[in-house]
């Protein structure tokens, strides 16, 4: 039997205007469903966050409607997302970006793909709640009476602090690998213990995320890296095998010794997990990933500790690697490709040239690396003055704008006399490194430098035969 307990309500003003909006949207679709003579409850994810007082990013409801009736019903624009699943989406078109995805009870047939079941049979909500993956996300609530409807001991799991897997856990991973994956991210960031049972087919299921596609593999990582609980997460997710399986470098961190003052008995995998803790709390994922990997070379080159050229090549190209595996975006891999090759030439920026500086501090991913720098030097000797410098410098440009408008271009120099070619490049890499270290000024007096230093910025011309 169901518990039917009421669900308390939250204190009036902890919404905002656009959470509301979004409540009153999925509460609207309901009321409309249930006037029409259908059953109609919000679902899953939604009804865990409010049990937690937590804000919902988003709603669902699961109805005894089918998706055609549904959609007879609410008068909103609709887009089939899994329409032969039982799954529509319906836009608000009076509410800016409110949605609300709606499901038909349904009861899943045999997972042929790991992925989707091969067939469905539409159903009730008790049959419902018997397909989802975890206890804590197989709930309804009704939203009108305002009580939880639980078939699967979500509720009192929810209070225990237990993820547990619906059923069989065994069968619930072969059905979708991700979910071992996503099991590991809810501990986390909801703090649960994992059930032994489930814990034990999280390890037996980790080789099953090998035939995971990349894409989501990577979607479930930007949730989790972006998340407060991202460290805890990755520590588990090494615990219980699944690291090895999506990010096997970052095993070999484990049992390497670190041997850095703020954390005297820690290997490099505990010094990582803390530089995860000390960035800011929602960072963006370029960053996340780049603190996940910005020692992954040192297993490696354990023995090239102060060769840090070779160091910075060789993080660069395991971490290139590990993005290309993942199938992020190409703004993603070049964010963090960035960080991580320029990780650490901010030390020492007191004394460094303002060229070098500035060129480092004017570019677009700058204040990402000022974090990962402030959390690794924090995590390594407990202080950060070269980003507090570096943050100085920024505030107040006591040398001259950070980046200037270079003083010339490919055409001011053809005006001069020099032919195009590629030392063009060259010459004028090196005039803005005299602009930025306020050696020159002007056009003109850019002009006058590459004229007077021809013969140096300039290759010899090859001999007329």
């Amino acid at each position: 039997m169901p518990d039917g307990k009421r669900l308390r309500s939250k204190r009036p003003g902890a919404k905002d205007m656009g959470e509301s909006r979004s409540r009153d949207f999925a509460l609207e679709v309901v009321k409309r469903l249930r006037a029409a003579g259908f059953q109609a409850l919000w679902a899953g994810g939604c009804v865990r966050d409010l049990l937690l007082g937590e804000t919902p990013a988003d709603y669902d409801v699961a109805t005894s409607a089918l998706p055609d009736q549904a959609l007879a019903i609410l008068p909103f624009h609709a887009i089939p997302v899994g329409a032969s699943f039982g799954v529509v989406r319906v836009l608000d078109p009076t509410r800016e970006g409110q949605a609300v995805e709606i499901a038909t009870f349904r009861g899943d047939g045999e997972y042929k793909d790991a992925r989707r079941p091969s067939k469905v049979e539409f159903g009730t909500a008790e049959i419902d709640a018997a397909r989802r993956d975890f206890t804590i996300n197989g709930m309804f609530l009704d939203p009108i009476e305002n009580h939880v409807i639980d078939y699967v001991g979500g509720r009192e799991d929810l209070k225990n602090r237990v993820l547990r897997a619906i059923g069989d856990p065994y069968a619930r991973f072969r059905e979708d690998h991700l979910r071992v994956l996503r099991a590991v991210r809810m501990a986390a960031r909801f703090e649960l213990e994992i059930e032994p049972v489930t814990r034990r087919a999280i390890k037996a299921g980790a080789r099953g995320l090998l035939s995971v596609s990349a894409e989501r593999i990577a979607q479930e990582l930007r949730r989790m890296l972006v998340h407060p609980s991202r460290a805890f997460a990755c520590d588990l997710a090494l615990e219980v095998g699944l690291l090895r399986n999506i990010l096997p470098p970052l095993v070999e961190l484990r049992g390497v010794f670190a041997g850095l003052p703020a954390m005297p008995e820690a290997d490099f995998w505990d010094h990582t997990l803390r530089v995860l803790e000390l960035l800011p709390c929602e960072p963006s994922f370029p960053l996340a990933f780049a603190a996940l990997m910005h020692d992954v070379e040192k297993p490696r080159l354990r023995f090239h500790q102060y060769d840090s050229a070779r160091q910075a090549l060789e993080r660069l190209r395991i971490t290139d690697s590990l993005c290309r595996r993942l199938k992020l975006s190409n703004a993603e891999r070049d964010q963090v490709g960035w960080l991580v090759k320029h990780h650490e030439r901010l030390r020492g920026a007191g004394g460094v040239s303002h060229s070098m500086l500035k060129r480092l501090l004017a570019a677009p991913a700058t204040s990402d690396l000022l974090e990962l720098e402030r959390a690794d030097a924090l995590a390594s000797f407990g202080e950060a003055p070269h980003v507090d410098y570096c943050e100085s410098y920024l505030r107040h440009e006591p040398y001259g704008p950070i980046n200037p408008p270079p003083l010339l271009t490919g055409h001011d120099l053809m005006t001069i006399g020099l032919t195009p070619g590629p030392q063009f490049a060259r010459i004028l890499e090196m005039v803005r490194d005299e602009q930025l270290d306020l050696r020159l000024a002007s056009r003109d007096e850019a002009l006058q430098w590459v004229a007077s230093h021809a013969d140096r910025t300039l290759p010899s011309p090859s001999p007329e035969t």
